[in-house]
């Protein structure tokens, strides 16, 4: 297979594209008497290489002075109730993740028994009374991790404390293989269908943080090229490629690299 690379695209516009994709595919399904959110996504996010897994919201739309989420047996989850003077002005875009503890402390199939699977219902009420409402279903299936993670050819650690990784350029190349299953071991077995690949790239001193998205298209896309410039020698650099499905579930798999 030819491995095609893609440069730095708009996150934000990466977003968009992404709740209009999940749309079409079904993920979010609104009542019609109604006005949807613009843009509303309650997924798992799972860390395959920390082990633990968490909910995760993204909302946007018309400006919004209540916010309610309730779960498939109707139960609310979530409430925000804004006072004052914000209770005027309103709010837009809004997100939160919940708490990611280990699977020592948590594991995976406490964490579904206490998310169950089927509709949740986000409901907000705008500044001029219209009633805002999005149906996100929800699915324990996750794709599979990420497998033969390398940069510029050579293969990366699963734990950076105990290995820093392998010393590549400064513009390294970041491959991996195509996600064509659902995760082996946590959740429920099924058919994925991948919408796109995040890749972020961080580094402490000096701060730096990149992220881009790598959508799939008619190939999957399955690399990304460091920029030139972004980093120097004697960078110890940790990074990052997440998986997402048309159904909004995510996993992301970590490792490090030095440059040279």
């Amino acid at each position: 297979m030819q491995i095609k690379t893609r440069k730095i695209s708009a996150l934000a516009a990466g977003m968009a594209a992404t709740a209009l994709t999940l749309a079409a595919h079904g993920v979010l399904a609104d009542d019609d008497d109604e006005v949807p959110f613009n843009v509303a996504r309650l997924f798992f996010q799972l860390n395959d290489t920390d082990e633990d897994l968490g909910i995760h919201l993204l909302l946007d739309g018309e400006p919004w002075k209540t916010l309610e989420i309730d779960g498939p047996d109707d139960r609310r989850l979530f409430y925000v109730n804004t006072q004052s003077k914000l209770r005027r002005q309103g709010l837009t875009e809004f997100k939160f993740e919940s708490a990611e503890p280990s699977f020592d402390e948590f594991p995976a199939a406490a964490f579904f028994r206490r998310f169950r699977e089927g509709e949740y219902d986000i409901e907000g009420r705008g500044l001029d009374g219209i009633e805002y409402e999005s149906t996100v279903v929800i699915s324990h299936l996750l794709p599979a991790p990420i497998e033969n993670l390398r940069v510029d050819g050579a293969a990366t650690p699963d734990d950076c404390d105990e290995d820093p990784g392998p010393n590549v350029s400064a513009t390294p190349l970041l491959t991996w293989d195509p996600v064509t299953t659902s995760h082996p071991e946590l959740g429920r077995p099924g058919d994925v269908e991948i919408l796109r690949y995040e890749v972020a790239v961080e580094r402490d001193e000096p701060s730096l943080k990149l992220e881009a998205n790598v959508h799939v298209e008619d190939e999957p896309i399955v690399a990304f090229q460091v920029p030139a410039g972004l980093l120097d020698s004697g960078d110890e650099i940790k990074f990052q490629v997440l998986v997402q499905d048309v159904g909004g579930n995510e996993t992301s798999s970590e490792s490090c690299f030095v440059v040279n």
